[in-house]
């Protein structure tokens, strides 16, 4: 019981880690929006995710047992893998920023982030009534 709220927890706080750098870099990507050359970045949450807890899916313990199977991908070390973003429109001076794909990551990204946070307060809202509980 302790290990599941443990790895729930860790789950979350890693979650929310991620979000926050996320969100770094989508402000930067809107604060670089006028520099010329500038290339918009971004990171696969997803991916970051799975390489922050250590990617304990099932799909990353399965085990090639022919040659034609293919190898499941391993997490990533030292961090979430920064992707350039791809220019949706040509610019003059080279810069890659859509302001209108950033607001809607940005929203995105942030509603996301109160999702995990309300889901963390949940959690240890349920083990403080469950503490309490056991004391009365």
């Amino acid at each position: 019981m302790i290990d599941r709220l443990t790895d729930t927890l860790n789950f979350q706080a890693q979650a929310l880690t991620l979000r926050s750098e996320r969100h770094q870099l989508i402000a930067s990507n809107i604060a670089n929006a006028d520099t010329p050359g500038y290339v918009a970045r971004d990171m696969n949450f997803s991916q970051a995710l799975r390489s922050a807890i250590g990617d304990r899916s099932a799909a990353s313990q399965l085990k090639a047992t022919a040659a034609g199977h293919l190898q499941a991908s391993g997490g990533m070390a030292g961090g979430p893998e920064m992707r350039y973003a791809a220019a949706s429109q040509t610019s003059l001076d080279s810069n890659t920023v859509d302001m209108d794909r950033e607001r809607a990551t940005f929203v995105d990204n942030t509603l996301k982030y109160e999702a995990a946070l309300r889901f963390l307060g949940g959690s240890v809202r349920t083990m403080v009534d469950a503490i309490k509980g056991q004391a009365q």
